[in-house]
């Protein structure tokens, strides 16, 4: 059984370098394609652009993507209403939708 954690470590790790690798050499060609061109910016080394990724990691929010767990996390609990709350707070969501609308000049 150990032996299997172990295989297991390794290609973890060997995945995070090929994932660091790939994501930070393809930001690093981005950005010196694109940035010195558009924004007068430096051009910049692979280290650079690694930790230009992991700052964007950090102050973006990490793993959580595009929805995040907020969404997850909001979906798991609509189970939990009765009929009557989950129908007030469709309406609600209906009226507040279109009253925004009638806002922008759109309804």
């Amino acid at each position: 059984m150990k032996h299997r954690g172990s295989k297991l470590v390794v290609l973890v790790l060997l995945w995070a370098i090929i994932a660091v690798a790939g994501f930070g050499s393809a930001i690093w060609q981005l950005w010196n394609m694109l940035m010195p061109g558009l924004f007068g910016l430096p051009v910049i080394g692979f280290w650079q652009a690694v930790g230009l990724m992991a700052l964007s990691w950090l102050l973006f929010g990490g793993w959580r993507g595009a929805g995040g767990f907020r969404g997850r996390r909001h979906r798991g609990r609509r189970h939990l209403l009765t009929d009557e709350e989950r129908a007030h707070l469709q309406a609600s969501m209906a009226r507040d939708c279109r009253g925004a609308a009638e806002k922008e000049g759109r309804a």
